[in-house]
């Protein structure tokens, strides 16, 4: 296989994909019936980039596709039709804009709250002419690295036959994540959103990669156990390079530390089975009937 790719710290091209994902994922929101811990909300990889996958529209359905090598966001109906929008440098409100007016002209309407979720210093979606920059090269990178990310996360789902998440990427948090459950009720958060309520209302141990952002920079792997139990922090796993980050809370693993393994992608399996074997083990969960046995 070839080598990973270097995913540098671009902010401002980083930042205004996010933020083009949100007006994305939030129309698949509003068009979908809530399924248990949001899971109708994320996106999913494609070979060519993410996508909301079919969203039902009276009789007919469409999905939204960032395609990352062609470099266009792609609108495809079921009745036949498909508009193209092109990825290039343009702001966060010139977007809004035309993927509404696109939608439109399909005879597609639907209406998002446009204050973006997760986010420092939000601005209105429609209304963001701050951040307005792309990089081909920098989409493309992004687009490999979640590929052969879900590849592994695919390999590491398939051991467990509890209850699991699809892998998905979450436009809020901008990661990609798939979650392992223990199948018991986690401890209330009576303090918590309703989002975080239900996101964490079981026991869970979650895998993910973050592409970077204003709480890490670095474009990352991360693994943690919630609620964490006793002696998490301190478990040896697996690479040497991972470490426990306090801030944040979990286990991460940069994409540039990966990178230096002879082989990255069993590198990164033994990342999620070392993490989640803490986890489960210090969890006490019911590892046996769980589990896939070879």
């Amino acid at each position: 296989m070839t080598a990973w790719p270097a995913l540098e710290s671009n902010e401002d091209v980083r930042e205004t994909i996010h933020r083009w994902t949100q007006i994305v994922g939030k129309i698949r929101m509003s068009l979908t019936p809530l399924i248990n811990h949001y899971w109708n909300v994320p996106l999913y990889v494609t070979p060519r980039g993410l996508t909301t996958s079919g969203i039902a529209y009276g009789d007919r359905s469409f999905d939204i596709e960032f395609d990352f090598l062609a470099h266009v966001l792609r609108i495809c109906v079921s009745d036949g039709n498909t508009r193209e929008i092109p990825l290039a440098s343009r702001s966060v409100a010139d977007m809004y804009a035309e993927i509404f007016s696109t939608l439109k002209s399909l005879g597609i309407e639907t209406r998002i709250w446009t204050m973006p979720v997760e986010i420092e210093n939000p601005i209105p979606l429609d209304r963001d002419e701050e951040h307005h920059s792309y990089d081909r090269g920098y989409a493309e990178r992004l687009r490999d690295v979640l590929d052969r990310t879900q590849s592994v996360f695919a390999e590491f789902r398939s051991e467990f036959i509890g209850k699991c998440s699809p892998i998905h990427f979450f436009w809020g948090s901008f990661d990609l994540a798939l979650t392992r459950f223990s199948g018991r009720l986690a401890p209330a958060r009576p303090d918590a959103d309703a989002i975080t309520r239900e996101a964490y209302s079981h026991e869970v141990s979650s895998v993910g990669f973050w592409p970077g952002g204003s709480r890490l920079p670095a474009a990352t792997f991360y693994s943690y156990a919630a609620p964490e139990p006793a002696g998490f922090r301190d478990s040896i796993v697996a690479p040497q390079a991972t470490y426990y980050n306090e801030t944040l809370g979990g286990f991460y693993l940069h994409l540039d530390e990966l990178r230096k393994a002879e082989n990255p992608e069993q590198t990164l399996l033994a990342f999620c089975r070392t993490t989640y074997e803490a986890a489960a083990t210090l969890g006490k969960w019911d590892r046996a009937a769980l589990e896939r046995r070879s």
